[in-house]
């Protein structure tokens, strides 16, 4: 059982857990050979003419989100630094928005200093701490959140998706006797976030829930808080293409990327319904669900490289379309720069924060 294994030992063991770079060091040879069939070592930076280098890193969310049709996305605000809580609190006011409310910086990765904001004096403690523009989005309380990589190419026409990850959050069930912190235990994501869970719950911790009773303690959906990404390939249909098409449709210089969404139900996604894109990521977009615990190291290999080649294809198509790549130096030094801002620091998983947005 993974909980019994030492903290070590489990992010050692399991892929899910190792750093990107470790993961992805086996496929550098595969990225030299896509490079030599695109003629370009940054192709990737071509796939989404939309977006500045295409999605690597470094977008704005609300330049993204402004593409997508307002019927696919939730209430969403944008200020700088510079807003004050009183223009905060107004602008909420004016859009009809009410606690809680989702709160996050406008460039930003990995779900870094994505919060659930409840009240007025939470909001007053995030203002406090953030040291960069923000947005602040209507909360979508829908029990279903899904990614799902999706791309269109530019010459040919044609469609797909490629990947679908369902996300179940951390959070425990009660049996009536045990407390949150026990229950907690008895799973390793859970003791992985576990300073996380005490910084933020307190002494709630050792309240002892009632039999049956569930309580997400992290409603933010990436794994780097401990959501656990499962398999959702079964959901693939020409019927979800089609959807993602009309979404999709109005979206300019968009070819290549994951759709994080929430939706009511399965019934109204493929029904194209109560759906509400949180984000839309660029070119780095994993295939969310090679995640999945039940998944082998060979068989996520084995789909990642088939998502990179995706990416290549959809690249050359749009260099043949006239998109500019990133040159690689301009990149390298971008790069360079991004990560001498960011030191390396290490999640509290572990993970070490990268330009990926698993």
């Amino acid at each position: 059982m993974r909980h019994r294994l030492p903290l070590f030992l489990v992010k050692i063991i399991y892929y899910e857990y190792w750093p990107f770079w470790l993961f992805f060091l086996p496929l550098v040879p595969y990225w030299v050979y896509l490079s030599i069939k695109a003629r370009s070592l940054t192709y990737f930076t071509a796939a989404n003419p939309g977006i500045i280098h295409g999605g690597v890193f470094g977008e704005s969310k609300i330049d993204i989100l402004d593409k997508i049709d307002p019927k696919y996305r939730p209430t969403t605000l944008f200020f700088k630094l510079s807003a004050t809580l009183p223009e905060v609190l107004s602008r909420i006011e004016q859009s009809d928005l009410s606690f809680p409310i989702i709160i996050k910086p406008d460039v930003g990765e990995r779900g870094a200093e994505v919060e659930k904001v409840d009240n007025k004096d939470q909001l007053t403690d995030y203002l406090k701490r953030t040291d960069q523009d923000f947005i602040i989005q209507e909360y979508v309380d829908f029990d279903i959140e899904l990614g799902v990589l999706y791309h269109k190419l530019p010459i040919s026409g044609t469609s797909n998706i490629t990947s679908i990850v369902q996300k179940e959050f951390l959070g425990v069930t009660g049996d009536g006797t045990s407390t949150i912190r026990e229950l907690l235990s008895k799973s390793e994501r859970a003791k992985l976030q576990m300073s996380t869970l005490e910084e933020k719950h307190g002494s709630h911790l050792e309240d002892v829930l009632p039999n049956g009773v569930y309580e997400n303690l992290q409603p933010i959906g990436n794994h780097c808080l401990g959501t656990k990404f499962l398999s959702g390939q079964h959901l693939i249909s020409k019927e979800l293409v089609a959807v993602f098409d009309e979404i999709s449709s109005n979206i300019q210089g968009f070819n290549f990327g994951r759709f994080d969404l929430k939706v009511s139900s399965i019934e109204d996604l493929f029904a194209g319904k109560n759906i509400k894109v949180m984000e839309l990521n660029g070119v780095t977009s994993e295939p969310g669900h090679i995640y999945d615990p039940k998944y082998n190291l060979l068989r996520a290999y084995k789909d990642t490289m088939s998502s990179m080649k995706t990416s290549c294809k959809v690249s050359i198509e749009n260099m043949r379309n006239g998109a500019k790549v990133t040159p690689f130096w301009t990149m390298f030094k971008l790069l360079r720069g991004h990560f001498s801002e960011k030191p390396e620091e290490q999640n509290v998983n572990g993970k070490v924060k990268t330009m990926m947005t698993k």
